[in-house]
């Protein structure tokens, strides 16, 4: 039974945040949970400068301050509510559950590619609240352009009832660019590109499919281009598929396990075939052999499920990108659909049930996981 306490946090220097609280432009938010911690991030808009070009043309720049608290001592499945102005207003106010320190039903919300059409994300994300996750992952592609702060803005605005209640983890997708506002906004396990985090006995891997952002010199010739992008990427990759089979081997006991990346090893796009081909080949049999029940990718804007000797494979990029149409039908493929939806999975002792629905509230299908043994 979750029990409920109050959290007054009163930051010293931060006093004309209370006075000026209307400057507060994300946030609160939660980030890395955990049986007794938590991560409450904000950010404050600081001033406004300006760039004049050649013509005299002026362009105002906002810049953010980024804010966040380490809330440590905690008790494990328990409520608290939180404040961090103080100031009698609901501005600076949100709720957050620690995660539960024994195996017990639990929910979370995935959806992925909420990129432009902030309307359509808005009706996603108001779904996605009547499930009450206990967490959401969001597969890539969060916004439009990541080095616009403006899409910055849009996201957690679309985002603010629900990330001030619940944590929320982000994918690197190529919209995101690799860009600097990602990290700032962001509190991440790990090197905050690739990580992970458990709840119960379940265990959560979000991998990057993206890499190091690099452009290639005008002077490398088409015959060494190859050999140039082989060599800027390899030596990454390489690294975090060593980084995920220790994580996997040291979590074999895991009851559940779901790996979240932005691109598909299935593809049901003409044009991305060949790509999720040689990202399978890439990674082999590592998801297979450590039995590896759900990859849930973005980046397809559609819903399309592929499985292979046990593993599902699950493209979710339903959340605001213009969606694609379905060209090609896998041998794998069990299910696919061009719609706006999103995923609630529900995980209890025994097993855990993939509810996909659409924006309308349909379920286009569920999908029932068996414990690992």
């Amino acid at each position: 039974m979750q029990k409920v306490l109050f959290l007054s946090l009163l930051f010293i220097g931060f006093n004309s945040i209370a006075q000026e609280r209307e400057k507060i432009a994300f946030g609160p938010y939660i980030q890395q949970m955990g049986t007794k911690d938590a991560t409450i991030c904000w950010s404050t808009l600081e001033s406004s400068p300006t760039i004049t070009d050649k013509e005299g043309n002026v362009k105002t720049i906002a810049e953010y301050k980024h804010h966040k608290i380490h809330l440590g001592d905690l008790e494990p499945n328990t409520e608290y509510q939180y404040d961090v102005l103080n100031d009698g207003s609901d501005e600076g106010k949100g709720t957050l559950t620690t995660y539960p320190d024994e195996i017990t039903p639990f929910n979370f919300a995935v959806t992925g590619d909420s990129r432009n059409r902030h309307d359509v994300h808005a009706k996603i994300v108001a779904r996605i609240m009547e499930t009450n996750p206990r967490f959401i992952i969001n597969s890539g592609d969060l916004v439009a352009n990541g080095r616009s702060i403006s899409d910055w803005e849009a996201f957690f605005g679309v985002n603010k009832e629900l990330m001030k209640n619940t944590p929320y983890y982000p994918v690197l997708g190529n919209h995101e660019k690799d860009s600097p506002y990602y990290y700032d906004l962001f509190d991440l396990p790990n090197n905050e590109k690739y990580y992970y985090f458990t709840v119960g006995d379940a265990l959560f891997i979000v991998l990057d499919s993206e890499g190091k952002q690099i452009s290639e010199p005008n002077f490398i010739s088409e015959m060494n281009s190859d050999t140039f992008w082989q060599s800027a990427f390899s030596e990454y990759f390489i690294t975090q598929k060593k980084w995920l089979e220790n994580v996997l081997e040291l979590n074999k006991e895991a009851g559940f396990v779901f790996i979240f990346q932005h691109k598909p090893l299935y593809s049901a796009m003409k044009n991305r075939k060949a790509e999720a081909e040689q990202t399978r080949k890439f990674w082999g049999d590592i998801f297979e052999r450590h039995k590896v029940q759900v990859f849930l990718n973005g980046h397809d804007h559609h819903y399309h499920r592929a499985t292979k000797n046990g593993v599902h494979y699950i493209t979710s990029a339903g959340a605001g990108a213009p969606l694609y149409d379905i060209e090609i039908t896998l041998p794998e493929t069990k299910k696919s659909s061009k719609i706006e939806h999103f995923v609630n999975v529900q995980i209890n002792k025994k097993n855990a049930y993939l509810y996909v629905t659409d924006i309308n509230g349909d379920e286009i299908e569920t999908i029932e996981i068996k414990r690992r043994k």
